[in-house]
């Protein structure tokens, strides 16, 4: 499946192979497909309305720029669905929230409340405020990407975390200036003593959410993971709808 990109961050029309990542020398802002996340971004740069509900459409991507000391409310109305999330600085987008240094600086996988969340440069970067699910996220597995889903057998493109990344900062005028590894929000990744682990469905409850304060001026993505293959979008394998909204001080 050839998809051809055509957008201002991009500089000229380029042709991708979804199905050969080696067809164009590799830029990590350039998606292997489209999807609606290109076209529907919150707003031009991304500024959100304070105390306004978005949604975070199924299989797609949203970026949001928050300013110090803002909160963005992360909502997962059915409860089953997994969110991949990124930060990066505003003033210099190479540095970014980083799960290897976040699980250093934390001592553990996952975050709990009050957990302060570092970039890559071990700067604090979020804070986890408040969880109202049963705290169960990783930090741990790469977002799924084009070559993921070749792996487990799709035939052609299928909707991805990596390309909802790069889509969402393309439609806001950013570029990706690498794909990190996310925050998985409600993921449910337990490792066992042996070291191996296991793809489950989240516990999360049906209008869980969690509250997240910018500790620095950032944009942050979230992708509705759309990944239908394996059971972490809940057993049937059915990516939903995510919601969030972004409020001045403490979450509501």
């Amino acid at each position: 499946m050839t998809v051809t990109l055509s957008n201002p961050m991009i500089g000229s029309v380029m042709s991708r192979d979804g199905l050969n990542p080696n067809a164009v020398q590799y830029d990590p802002s350039i998606p292997d497909g489209l999807n609606a996340t290109l076209d529907s971004p919150i707003s031009i740069d991304g500024r959100p309305r304070p105390d306004t509900i978005y949604e975070v459409p199924t299989r797609c991507g949203r970026a949001v720029r928050l300013d110090t000391g803002q909160v963005l409310k992360l909502i997962n109305p059915s409860g089953h669905q997994v969110c991949d999330l990124w930060a990066f600085c505003a003033d210099d987008m190479r540095e970014l929230l980083s799960m290897e240094h976040v699980r250093t600086a934390l001592g553990r996988t996952m975050p709990r409340p009050r957990d302060v969340l570092v970039s890559n440069r071990r700067r604090p970067m979020l804070e986890l405020v408040e969880d109202s699910s049963p705290g169960v996220h990783d930090t741990t597995i790469a977002a799924c990407d084009a070559a993921r889903y070749r792996q487990l057998g799709v035939d052609g493109y299928h909707d991805n975390c990596v390309d909802n990344l790069r889509m969402a900062l393309m439609a806001i005028g950013e570029k990706a200036p690498e794909v990190p590894s996310p925050l998985n929000v409600w993921m449910n990744i337990p490792v066992s003593p042996d070291g191996s682990f296991e793809w489950l469905p989240p516990v999360a409850r049906p209008g869980d959410w969690v509250s997240i304060r910018a500790l620095q001026d950032c944009i942050v993505v979230m992708s509705a993971c759309p990944q239908d293959i394996t059971p972490v979008n809940g057993a049937n394998g059915v990516p939903e709808p995510l919601e969030f909204t972004v409020c001045a001080g403490p979450a509501r």
